[in-house]
């Protein structure tokens, strides 16, 4: 059974159909413009997709993504290496965490949960800073998500 410190879960309620949330998560284009990232190829399963951060201040990290499932309107998942800030080392030899998004129909408009996990797998030294630098990193994106919606077509409530 996992730990506590295994899984982080964080959601939002978009007012937003669930078309449009699913564009905003699986459009590159768009991913890119509310998660700060500048990833260069479209998202397909087994996809492995890459690129710089536009996050100020960390435009020299280079983020890669490995799609593991697309579910049209309902899922949608990949793997990485979580707080993988360090230039000078290697992850490539460590496990990487599984992100999902999931995405429900609820009267407000469109709930969206991201869960990831297996954070239990990862080198002692890297397990406590990559938790809890991508616990309030979600809980940053879900806010990011929802302003990015609320001026593109609608407002959020997170």
């Amino acid at each position: 059974m996992p730990s506590s410190t295994d899984r982080i879960e964080k959601s939002v309620v978009l007012s937003a159909p669930r078309s449009r949330v699913w564009r905003a998560l699986t459009n590159v284009g768009e991913f890119n413009k509310w998660f700060g990232v500048e990833l260069t190829a479209p998202f397909a399963p087994g996809a492995v997709v890459s690129g710089n951060l536009a996050i100020p201040g960390y435009e020299h990290l280079v983020m890669t993504l490995w799609i593991e499932a697309i579910e049209p309107e309902h899922a949608f998942s990949f793997r990485w290496h979580p707080n993988a800030t360090d230039t000078s080392v290697d992850y490539s030899a460590d496990p990487t965490t599984l992100v999902a998004f999931t995405l429900d129909e609820v009267p407000e408009g469109t709930r969206l949960v991201v869960t990831e996990s297996g954070f239990d797998a990862l080198p002692e030294s890297r397990r406590v800073p990559a938790f809890t630098g991508n616990s309030s990193g979600w809980a940053s994106q879900m806010k990011r998500i929802a302003k990015y919606l609320d001026e593109n077509s609608g407002s959020a409530n997170v």
